[in-house]
């Protein structure tokens, strides 16, 4: 194979009948494969099921203080998933918050805290400012964006870097505009493009300068312990290092089991200082008389301890390390010789961001549809759906079977060639 770029009109038009052709037979074979988000497959999913036999008998449903979890009371979650959490993300027992469910729940309702009453160091109610702003990395999460955008934020795109975000640009920002309130990370491998920010990003965002007093950091750690090497990347503690700075306020904190047991019943953790916590189980006395502390329990009898949960990231990391290895592997073979497109490989998280030549990712996106193979929607990566470049491809290879995962990359590797033949002979 040679490059694309260093083909002629006549030898790229041969190029495209081909792959036409190819294109063709493939929408013959009536293809039903999904690989539009990030879900645990059905083999990940059962790893857990012990989870929903521990508890068989009036004493398994106590926690260690002798506490009913069957019952009312308990808002920000038994000792037991306390601790055995706060370890997971290296926060104290008194600066976490074991929730329900869902992070990305916590998330939203904490925007919505900060738009009806502010927080600890605010002036005022979000909801008070004429415009409040968020900055977002981008590519990033397209749930975060969806928040701000139901909720009525401005949002600023926030270029991503091999070690973050570009942080120039964000401490230009933060230092001369109150109106940004909050900035969405994903830290450790990064959603899309499997990106853990370096230490010099963590200590830049502990220590600049924000003209809003209540700023936030949305530190979505989602992935901070879905590692696929044997040397997986390290993330510097942007908690501690806020507490040198003198900014413990600065930081929320989510992270959630919801793809180490059950996405739709894992635990979901919000965690922050002291002060910040104190001032969101307030609000929640009115919200909730506590979340589901039978599956706070039924957690910590499956998992016992941290190590437990590490030994159980080992299983996941047997079933889908081989599912990114069809996806860099085929790249490899089948893209990166052309040079027409561009890829990180990632060391854990749950995706791999692929950026084709400019103009072509919804091309890409709308032939793989066509050809049955759905991906996530070219755009989504960015606020309001729209990237500038229309670049952006969010992989996500976690769901199909190994078999179903290399016939849709075969597939999406076809549809990025032809895609990148009609804009190069256009």
């Amino acid at each position: 194979m040679i490059s694309y770029a260093k083909m002629t009109k006549e030898q790229l038009s041969e190029e495209k009948e081909v792959l036409q052709k190819q294109y063709d037979e493939y929408c013959a074979m009536g293809l039903k494969l999904d690989m539009s988000r990030g879900k645990p497959g059905a083999k990940q999913l059962d790893l857990s099921m012990d989870m929903l036999t521990n508890m068989k008998d009036v004493v398994d449903v106590k926690d260690e203080t002798g506490f009913d979890t069957r019952n009312y009371g308990i808002l920000d979650g038994i000792p037991e998933a306390k601790r055995l959490f706060s370890q997971m993300i290296n926060v104290s027992e008194n600066e976490i918050i074991i929730g329900g469910n869902s992070s990305l729940n916590l998330m939203y309702d904490t925007i919505a805290k900060g738009m009806l009453f502010g927080f600890v160091d605010s002036e005022k109610p979000w909801k008070d400012y004429d415009k409040i702003k968020f900055l977002c990395p981008v590519p990033g999460y397209d749930r975060h964006f969806a928040i701000c955008e139901a909720m009525g934020i401005e949002m600023i795109n926030i270029p991503m870097t091999s070690e973050g975000p570009n942080m120039d640009m964000v401490e230009e920002l933060v230092a001369n505009d109150e109106t940004i309130k909050g900035i969405w990370c994903v830290p450790m491998y990064s959603n899309p493009q499997g990106i853990t920010y370096s230490d010099d990003v963590v200590r830049r965002f502990a220590n600049m300068k924000t003209k809003a007093k209540d700023f936030r950091i949305f530190w979505d750690n989602a992935y901070c312990i879905h590692h696929l090497t044997d040397t997986p990347d390290t993330l510097l503690d942007l908690f501690a290092e806020c507490k040198k700075a003198g900014n413990p306020n600065r930081v929320f904190i989510f992270a959630s089991t919801s793809k180490v047991s059950f996405p739709g019943a894992g635990i979901a953790m919000f965690a922050a200082s002291e002060e910040n916590v104190k001032f969101i189980k307030k609000q929640l006395t009115v919200q909730t008389i506590g979340f589901d502390k039978l599956n706070q329990l039924s957690h910590v009898k499956f998992f016992k301890d941290l190590d437990g949960i590490k030994k159980h990231m080992q299983l996941h990391r047997q079933i889908i390390e081989p599912k990114f290895n069809i996806v860099i592997n085929t790249l490899e073979k089948e893209i990166a010789p052309l040079e027409i497109a561009s890829w990180h490989k990632p060391n854990g998280g749950y995706f791999v961001s692929l950026d084709t030549l400019e103009g072509c990712a919804k091309r890409v996106v709308e032939l793989c549809k066509n050809a049955g193979v759905v991906m996530t929607p070219a755009g989504a990566t960015y606020p309001y759906g729209k990237d500038p470049k229309d670049t952006n491809i969010r992989i996500a290879p976690t769901y199909p079977s190994n078999e179903e995962l290399q016939q849709a990359m075969d597939l999406f590797c076809l549809c990025v060639k032809l895609a990148s033949v009609e804009k190069l002979l256009g």
